[in-house]
């Protein structure tokens, strides 16, 4: 009877470590330092129980641990896009980015560099919620100018009005560039140690083509893309922007989308 017992209480003691999350195995196997494991969970809770903000950052985090930067960029940056308040993520993408050895300069205009910033510091529906709260004080303040009987009162109110109907339109596109910025996926960075930018979307030729190396971590943005189905280095090339100026084609293989 006790040895009955005693298996009883061995097996509901171990039932635990079975009803783990795939994302709590990941975190254990991170803690035990067995990154990929833990990269190789973090990925399949992603793919099976759903994208987090958090999973994303996780993630990131063993694939740095990993050192593997590339992947690292690419899974904070997720995490960012779902949660933009994630300072963690933040923190830990520009300390990767201090790491990458090709740092192009940012040739932005001063004010798209901060919208930019506006833009990436909510979410959409934050951002919708924050038009709704502003729409709400326009409609006070008409409310305010067509009854209120004190002039300066009403003065207040139709310039403030004004003043807040520009600020909601501005809202506005905040929110829906927000929205196509979470939903975008024009952006990929390199996550292999090294790949060239050629002219033309073809294996570079010695002396033929002007050839640039950049290296894992590179962020680049995609506008075109062409499939090369004969070309047996890569059956599809991306054209790339680097910064406003810089525009080549690289291997798609070599680069994942954020």
């Amino acid at each position: 009877m006790k040895n009955i017992l005693a298996v009883l209480l061995l097996v509901i003691l171990s039932v635990p470590s079975f009803s783990m999350t795939l994302g709590q195995q990941a975190d254990s196997a991170y803690n035990a330092e067995m990154y990929t494991k833990a990269i190789d969970l973090y990925n399949k809770s992603i793919a099976e129980e759903g994208k987090s903000g958090d999973l994303y950052y996780n993630l990131g985090n063993a694939y740095f641990r990993a050192d593997k930067l590339g992947k690292a960029v690419v899974s904070y940056e997720r995490a960012l896009r779902i949660d933009p308040t994630n300072e963690d993520a933040r923190t830990n993408l520009e300390f990767v980015r201090g790491r990458i050895q090709d740092r192009p300069e940012d040739d932005t205009a001063f004010l798209a560099s901060i919208h930019h910033s506006i833009v990436s510091s909510m979410t959409a529906n934050a951002w919708a919620w924050t038009a709704f709260i502003v729409f709400v004080l326009v409609m006070t303040a008409v409310g305010v100018y067509i009854f209120s009987t004190n002039v300066t009162l009403r003065k207040v109110s139709f310039f403030g009005g004004l003043v807040l109907v520009f600020v909601l339109l501005y809202i506005l596109i905040v929110a829906s560039d927000s929205e196509s910025l979470a939903t975008s996926h024009d952006s990929a960075v390199v996550v292999v140690p090294s790949t060239q930018l050629t002219s033309a979307p073809r294996a570079s030729k010695p002396g033929a083509d002007k050839v640039v190396t950049i290296h894992e971590g590179t962020v680049v943005e995609i506008v075109d893309s062409v499939a090369t189905p004969d070309d047996p280095v890569s059956p599809m090339w991306y054209n790339v922007k680097i910064n406003n100026n810089t525009k080549a084609w690289l291997r798609a293989s070599d680069v994942e989308r954020i």
